[in-house]
């Protein structure tokens, strides 16, 4: 299976897609202003203690305060919060000299611990989803591409997948022999078969960051603060994923260009080649034709297999999914083998549903019914395999006796939801639009005020590729007119992320201009 990153970023979000045999698989899309990631460490005041839920309310500059409870103190709560204190107090002091306290037991109240306004150290594990504000921990954790760095354990790891027991002897001798004191370590799965050097140069990189932040939290002066923000979106994205099957990762942005470029040179240098700046002028998900699909798979109802089809709603509560034949042409032996069919298409379909938005939490799938019992075994069996591409934590159980199937999945972030319904950008929603003739008139009325009022003479146009090829036509075309009159630095590209009638402008810099910004400016 050959694997492809694409990676789309400008001033106001940026876009990572993943395709595997040149399907898309996974899309994540964040805003490029939004503050939380999970794996960001603050230095946070506690604002309200709830017994009853054994949990407190912790402020770390969110909207909505997070939460916190008892058991994600963790057993090593009482040596780190020691250890704040005297950082605080007297300055930077190095963990070796730190002294471990006792670990904290399963059975204890946290008003017993912890008191209001106390400063502390938390981790974001979990982001703002609905109306529930962060979920935080005081188990800091710096994940690398082999090992994960837990400040206060001395206990070291190896993944369960690393099979060889030889390999896990090596591994857990290696890195007892390098890792710093009072330092606990996890070591991952594709650090198998790794050299000293390449672990031990993860490691300083790893202890490196935990100094930092313990150096930004001594000299916080304002709580809370951020004392460690975890990596870009695209590197921490690339840290999971990576793996040698990867043809290309291509990236749009320049500075991000060069970021996911440094870091493919640390953890694989032979494939640091890989990384390519796409320079192209359609978009880059229009030239790779990951629009088309991204507009085909998100929405309500997703089609697969000869016109049988899903239907996708989320509640507050949970996922629901419902399986139907559609028109599909009936299978020549019968009803069951019909439901068979069309329930182990759509058992690929949804396990790659799950990626591609990121659902979490509860999942329930309503299959047509099936009689036969190893025919339902065979659809369990199905989407068991299918899941075991999937990074996420999940537990998948049977066919129940109303043909449900129930599905949980790790849940840390909002599902990805993409809009394909298009509100029309003349009218928005009214019905009635001005005359699609006159288009171009609006359009060429725009380009006269960048040029002419706004001294903006070198720009790019995007517009729907109908529009694009309608003034593109004839011997004379209107793109042409518009470049003789206007100047050569006048380009338009199609787009298909854009409205029939819609359209953007961007700079030499690759920035959205603003008109009604620009005209304030001016």
């Amino acid at each position: 299976m050959n694997s492809e990153l694409f990676i789309s970023a400008n001033s106001k979000k940026i876009s990572i897609a993943l395709t595997e045999d040149k399907r898309l698989m996974e899309f994540q899309e964040e805003e490029q202003s939004a503050s939380y990631s999970v794996g960001n460490i603050y230095l946070a005041k506690v604002r309200k203690l709830m017994p009853g839920l054994n949990a407190c309310f912790v402020s770390a500059g969110h909207e909505r305060d997070a939460f916190l409870h008892y058991l994600d103190l963790g057993p090593e709560f009482l040596s780190l919060d020691k250890y704040l204190k005297q950082v605080r107090k007297k300055g930077p002091l190095p963990i070796s000299k730190a002294h471990i306290e006792s670990e904290l037991g399963k059975e204890g109240s946290i008003q017993n611990l912890l008191q209001q306004g106390q400063e502390m150290l938390v981790q974001v594990v979990k982001e703002p989803i609905s109306t529930k504000g962060p979920r935080m921990t005081c188990e800091i954790s710096f994940p690398g591409r082999y090992l994960v760095l837990m400040p206060f354990q001395d206990k070291v790891s190896v993944s369960s997948k690393i099979k060889s027991s030889a390999e896990r002897a090596r591994l857990k001798q290696v890195i007892q022999s390098i890792k710093p004191k009072n330092f606990g370590v996890i070591v991952r799965t594709v650090a198998e078969g790794k050299r000293v050097a390449e672990l031990d140069n993860e490691m300083k990189v790893l202890v490196a960051r935990w100094e930092d932040a313990i150096n930004r939290a001594t000299a916080a002066k304002q709580l809370p603060t951020m004392v460690y923000e975890e990596t870009s979106r695209a590197v921490g994205l690339l840290r999971d994923l990576f793996n040698p099957s990867y043809e290309n990762i291509y990236v749009d942005n320049e500075k991000i260009f060069h970021e996911v470029k440094d870091y493919v040179t640390i953890i694989a240098p032979e494939r640091a080649d890989i990384v390519k700046f796409y320079k192209g002028n359609l978009p880059i998900f229009d030239n790779f034709d990951i629009t088309r699909q991204i507009k085909s798979s998100f929405g309500k109802t997703v089609s697969y297999k000869r016109g049988a089809y899903m239907i996708i709603e989320h509640t507050e509560a949970l996922w629901v999914v419902d399986v139907n034949s559609g028109n599909r042409t009936r299978n020549d032996d019968g009803q069951e083998a019909n439901a068979l069919e069309v329930n182990l298409g759509a058992a690929d379909e949804l396990a790659r549903q799950l990626r591609l938005r990121d659902m979490g939490g509860i999942i329930v799938v309503d299959f047509i019914d099936m009689h036969l019992a190893e025919d339902r075994q065979k659809l369990y069996e199905r989407m068991c395999e299918n899941m075991k591409q999937d990074r996420a934590r999940h537990n998948i159980l049977p066919l129940s006796k109303f043909g449900l199937m129930q599905i949980t999945r790790q849940r840390v972030r909002p599902a990805t939801e993409v809009n394909v319904d298009e509100t029309c950008p003349t009218c928005h929603g009214k019905g009635v639009i001005k005359s699609s003739f006159m288009f171009t008139d609006v359009l060429e009325s725009k380009i006269d005020m960048l040029v002419n009022k706004l001294n903006i003479r070198s720009f790019t146009l995007h517009v729907h590729p109908y529009v694009m090829a309608y003034i593109n036509q004839g011997l004379w075309p209107i793109k042409r007119q518009w470049q003789m009159k206007y100047g050569f630095g006048v380009r338009v590209i199609p787009s298909q992320k854009l409205a029939f009638l819609e359209y953007e402008f961007y700079n030499k810099k690759g920035e959205e201009i603003d008109m009604k910004e620009e005209i304030e400016i001016k």
